[in-house]
């Protein structure tokens, strides 16, 4: 539904494609993650903000190779709140970043890459 994309995309869960005159665009990356989101919640696994809690649990410092430096500045870093592509990343390497085109969006496209980034996270340690 329509309303449920919109709300997606105002959770922060999505961030489609825009034409020129405002459309938004899906691509298929886009509909594997809200069937993703869609099946979590549909089944009573997972609430929007759980969906948004493993999202951030992402390491999109390690993903990108953020420097250290990077690292201190980053809500994303810093927090587990909600995914990295949320914030407003001013003075780290990612304020340079379409969000869209991020290996860290990319990889959050389907259930399966998120939970095989966050396994390979924890078994570094």
């Amino acid at each position: 539904a329509v309303n449920t994309l919109r709300f997606y995309e105002a959770e922060g869960l999505i961030i489609p494609e825009r034409t020129n005159g405002n459309q938004r665009r899906y691509s298929p990356s886009d509909i594997e993650r809200i069937r993703c989101i869609r099946e979590a919640v549909s089944r009573g696994a997972m609430t929007i903000d759980s969906i948004k809690h493993i999202m951030a649990l992402m390491p999109c410092w390690d993903i990108i190779g953020c420097s250290n430096e990077d690292r201190l500045h980053c809500s994303a870093y810093t927090t587990a709140r909600r995914p990295c592509w949320t914030f407003r990343h001013r003075d780290t390497i990612c304020a340079r970043r379409d969000c869209r085109e991020c290996d860290v969006y990319k990889l959050a496209s389907s259930c399966e890459s998120i939970k095989s980034v966050i396994v390979r996270a924890t078994q570094k340690r």
